[in-house]
């Protein structure tokens, strides 16, 4: 129940402040006090998921196992209840008072219900001995009777003197009698031939098939009247279905405020400030999932500042590899991780609430909808300015890319253009990209802001510091990244060339490509000239 409400306060998160800050205290109210947080989710093992075992049972394909698991939920729910039905947070003590643990409907499945019911009700053995006198009548019959059985084949052994005589049963005959064909001489008068094996006859006696009756009839019976029973008994604990419902949403609460103030502590999460303004400020902010992750890095903690006025779009240049992409993804997490009510991984925040979070974020192509990587880009994006608001996040990781880098820049230009002047969509936008044409926006839009992600570069290697800094980055440094994603050498070195050639112009005096050009190598007293 708590794993699907969580996901549904990560789907949507609250937009107002005091919905946001009643969640945030009860969220600090049990970091403050380990103790209670640590009963409370040890108290949680004994629960099961209540809101699929009712609707099974309403929907009478629930079973014993379903009844007994309810039962159970039911007799744990009092400790959970009076862990927090005191307590100073009014959220907690509301959600202690919308727990309703139904102590009859717990008492009657302990007092129905076998501890380890069969899966099928057809079965029988659902049903505790004691519950119903005429069932435990009919158990006793049939009981009886497979005894009596036992009794009549010994019984009948020693009277005709067949040790190898057996009393048996199948579908079609019921209960018969069974001597093998070198044993028939001995078969008394009163057998009754029903019929002929290869190797023997079968037998019965008037006296075994009225046992017969009397033993089937009681299991049938016994079976059919522990269906009824167990019909009952659902019937009884469906009644109460609101009851267990609003029981069920109350634990699924205190399980997810729970499990944010354990992340809380586990996590070194602070409590974000909430605002109406349209401030959001993060100190030491860092990417919940990537920190988290086995053997990575150190993780880089980075400030974040963006508001409508001065820094409501960012600019972000630098190589890749270099932490762009997890850096706006994780600002756009910890706002929603502030706005469902949970603490952050920052040293510092102060979350002005947004209505939307838009992103724009990897390219793929959608071959099944005949759309490529370019027109899903595109699509996204025109969905982003249309709907966007002043009060909205905007996470922009590359715009542009899938087309020429001319129509791309243009395009990134213009949309960055548009979400500054257009008053209707002027939102909070973290934007990423490799056209450092782009920090140029700085120079006339006076709400764009550059940042860039520090490198550190000696002897043609760099190393990434995963630091936002202010400013625009001086390079791209591609080529270093391909040297460390294992390009050959010489293809490297090419590389190099044609980057000159590109920043030296398009076409050389002789009207040639220079992109194309390549440097002659020539020696000469052992050292090694080079000719454009």
């Amino acid at each position: 129940m708590g794993a699907r409400l969580i996901r549904d306060w990560i789907l949507r998160p609250l937009a107002e402040v005091v919905g946001i800050e009643r969640r945030l205290d009860a969220v600090e109210a049990l970091t403050l006090n380990r103790t209670l947080l640590h009963e409370i989710r040890d108290h949680f093992s004994g629960i099961r998921d209540l809101e699929r075992l009712v609707s099974r049972l309403s929907a009478g394909s629930g079973n014993g196992r379903d009844l007994r698991a309810l039962g159970a939920s039911l007799d744990a729910l009092p400790m959970i209840r009076d862990l927090v039905k005191e307590h100073p947070s009014e959220m907690l003590r509301t959600l202690a008072q919308e727990m309703v643990p139904l102590p009859e409907v717990a008492e009657l499945i302990g007092r129905a219900i076998e501890d380890e019911p069969p899966v099928a009700l057809k079965e029988g053995g659902i049903i505790r001995k004691g519950y119903n006198a005429e069932l435990d009548e009919l158990r006793v019959a049939a009981s009886e009777g497979r005894q009596w059985l036992a009794e009549f084949q010994s019984r009948e052994q020693a009277r005709t003197g067949i040790k190898t005589l057996k009393v048996r049963h199948n579908r079609v005959f019921g209960y018969y009698i069974e001597i093998s064909k070198g044993q028939l001489a001995h078969a008394p008068d009163d057998y009754i031939r029903k019929q002929t094996l290869v190797n023997g006859e079968r037998f019965v006696t008037p006296e075994l098939k009225e046992y017969e009756r009397r033993i089937m009839g009681a299991q049938e019976r016994a079976v059919a009247l522990e269906c009824e029973l167990f019909s009952g008994i659902r019937e009884q604990v469906v009644q109460h279905t609101a009851e267990i419902q609003q029981t069920a949403f109350a634990l699924a609460t205190l399980d997810v405020l729970a499990a944010l103030a354990e992340r809380a502590v586990m996590g070194r999460y602070v409590r974000p400030g909430i605002n109406a303004g349209g401030k959001v400020w993060i100190k030491d902010g860092r990417h919940p999932v990537v920190e988290g992750m086995p053997d990575a890095e150190r993780f880089v903690p980075n400030d974040t500042l963006l508001d409508r006025t001065h820094h409501q779009l960012i600019v972000l240049t630098g190589p890749n590899m270099a932490g762009k992409s997890t850096y706006i993804r994780q600002v756009g997490l910890i706002v929603i991780m502030a706005q469902m009510g949970s603490f952050v991984p920052a040293s510092e925040a102060e979350i002005g609430v947004v209505d939307q979070v838009f992103t724009r974020v990897g390219a793929s192509d959608d071959l099944a909808r005949g759309r490529s990587t370019f027109m899903v880009e595109m699509q996204e994006t025109a969905n982003i300015l249309n709907n966007a608001t002043p009060r909205s996040l905007i996470i922009l990781d590359e715009i542009g890319r899938g087309t020429s880098t001319f129509d791309g820049i243009s395009i990134a230009w213009a949309v960055a253009e548009y979400l500054h002047n257009n008053e209707k969509a002027k939102a909070k936008t973290l934007f990423a990209t490799h056209y450092h044409e782009l920090t140029d926006l700085a120079l006339t839009l006076p709400d764009v802001k550059n940042y860039n992600v520090v490198v550190s570069e000696r002897n043609d290697q760099i190393v990434f510091l995963r630091k936002i800094v202010a400013g625009a980055a001086d390079k791209s440094y591609g080529i270093q990244v391909a040297r460390l994603a294992g390009l050959p050498l010489e293809v490297i070195d090419r590389a190099k060339e044609i980057l000159t050639n590109l920043e030296e112009g398009e076409f050389s005096e002789a009207g040639q490509p220079r992109l194309a050009r390549h440097k002659r190598k020539t020696r000469d007293a052992g050292q090694l000239s080079l000719f454009g």
